[in-house]
């Protein structure tokens, strides 16, 4: 998920990785590298201008002391590079922000009614928000008012089956505008306290499209008119809401497809171009998967340093907080088998696709792309054909056991034996992480990820060669700091002569 703004940043830290004092020179090579990265991923270049100059201002304007405290009181050294990336981060906030994802009520009713383009993702962002209302202990009612799109209605009555919420659909020939109304009578007279209004869209803005929009808000004043864009539409999303916003008072915005755009320009520019805030975003295809957005946290993930607190907030709606505690306790112990390996899977697969889990966590947004999404299955097989005995203590797995397990699994001995290698270091690392009471050490099943000095995370899953991506960053990482020195030198060597 936006690969494309992360690779820019990431280019830019590693750039200023060796400077001693930012420069004029040096935040001009990483800003190239940033706006590069920006006009990829379709931001308007207005809004890229702006962000720059902003940027430059306050990394050349600003004195940084070498030295701050952190919350426990420790001393911890700040170089050039960190006072940019978080400059950064700041202004990306600024840019996207501020956000109050609240949705108002209006006579003691939560009332969204939902606009855009045809094949954004209304219909399943209606049975999202539902199930988000839902949630927070709201009886929602869904409204089929999109009459013109094929079996639109049935979909929007399967979603409400599967979550169990009304949906209100008009009689054949109503009119979207009645059905809307008369929906609203409905929800006042049995109890509803929240009111999802589905309606129609086009596959391009026309005046028949934005009158019946109208007549629809001007029949059920809605306390809530978000816009649902597709995030794949990059720039064309931040011109079709600034179209939207010239004939509706648009109060946000929900942004799908989230998790498969790798170039993010809309949610970047879309605030700053339209003035409209995004709420919402989708980041998957089941109805959980709707974010209220965070500035923060996407900018946070944008430079590849994880968004910790969205993922404690998804750990939160799975996990609980008990059996959390107790489990925890026992894992940062080191005292757990591949029995209470598999629960944690098991946990972490419901969180939604692992490579959107892994960019979440803190120095391990850039490996996300390394963590192959089938490692999960695959450590599940092997674990399932293991005897109980053998699950509580794999030590005891010899190579007549790990050939039997590799039979009943479809897998080799050797993705046995490497399972077996990777949890015992899994296992020490978390009673090493237990003793050092880090954050990610309060989440059951992931503080072996959050790794003293950087752990590969497809030591856990198996990756791409059972810790090669960590290897080859480390590579990676020598070669450019080999460049960088040999650069030096040659600046130095020019101005002797």
């Amino acid at each position: 998920m936006l690969e494309t703004l992360t690779r820019g940043f990431t280019s830019a830290r590693e750039r200023l990785s060796g400077v001693r004092e930012l420069t004029e020179e040096s935040v001009a090579e990483a800003l190239r590298d940033v706006r590069m990265s920006l006009l990829e991923a379709d931001v308007d270049l207005a809004v890229v201008r702006d962000f720059l100059a902003r940027v430059k201002e306050r990394a050349l304007g600003a004195k940084v002391g070498t030295r701050v405290r952190d919350a426990s009181g420790r001393s911890l050294r700040v170089t050039p590079g960190q006072h940019f990336i978080k400059v950064c981060e700041e202004e990306l906030v600024a840019l996207m922000g501020p956000v109050d994802p609240a949705l108002a009520r209006r006579r003691g009713v939560t009332s969204i009614m939902l606009v855009g383009l045809q094949g954004v993702g209304k219909t399943t962002v209606a049975g999202k928000l539902a199930r988000n209302l839902q949630k927070r202990g709201s009886r929602p009612l869904l409204v089929a008012a999109d009459v013109y799109r094929p079996a639109a209605i049935q979909q929007l009555q399967q979603l409400g089956a599967q979550i169990g919420v009304a949906v209100h659909a008009g009689a054949e020939g109503e009119a979207p505008a009645a059905i809307c109304a008369a929906a609203a009578r409905r929800a006042k007279s049995e109890g509803f306290d929240a009111i999802v209004y589905d309606t129609a869209g086009r596959l391009a803005i026309d005046e028949a499209l934005m009158g019946e929009l109208e007549e629809i808000s001007g029949a059920v004043e809605p306390a809530n008119t978000l816009l649902v864009c597709d995030a794949l539409m990059g720039r064309d999303a931040v011109n079709v809401a600034a179209t939207f916003g010239e004939r509706l008072a648009l109060d946000g915005l929900v942004l799908t497809k989230l998790d498969g755009d790798a170039r993010g320009g809309a949610a970047l520019a879309v605030k700053a171009v339209t003035g409209v805030p995004i709420k919402f975003l989708g980041t998957g295809e089941t109805l959980d998967r709707l974010e209220e957005f965070r500035p923060e946290g996407l900018a946070s993930r944008i430079l590849g340093m994880g968004d910790i607190v969205g993922l404690v907030k998804d750990f939160e709606e799975v996990v609980d907080e008990h059996e959390a505690e107790a489990d925890a306790e026992r894992l940062l112990k080191g005292k757990f088998g591949l029995d209470d390996l598999l629960k944690q899977l098991k946990t972490i697969q419901k969180l939604g696709p692992l490579r959107e889990v892994i960019s979440k966590l803190p120095m391990f947004g850039q490996m996300a792309e390394q963590v192959e999404e089938g490692e999960l299955k695959k450590v599940e097989s092997l674990i399932r054909s293991m005897t109980p005995a053998e699950r509580n203590r794999p030590e005891i797995i010899d190579k007549s056991r790990a050939s039997r397990i590799a039979r009943g699994s479809g897998r080799r001995s050797r993705d046995v034996r490497d399972l077996i290698g990777r949890f015992g270091q899994m296992r020490d690392m978390m009673a090493s992480l237990g003793e050092q009471g880090g954050p990610l050490s309060r989440i059951p099943g992931m503080g072996d990820l959050a790794g003293a000095g950087g752990v590969d995370p497809s030591m856990l899953f198996g990756g791409r060669g059972g810790g090669g991506g960590q290897r080859e960053a480390t590579r990676r990482r020598s070669r450019q700091k080999g460049k960088r020195k040999q650069a030096r030198k040659a600046r130095r060597k020019n101005r002797r002569r």
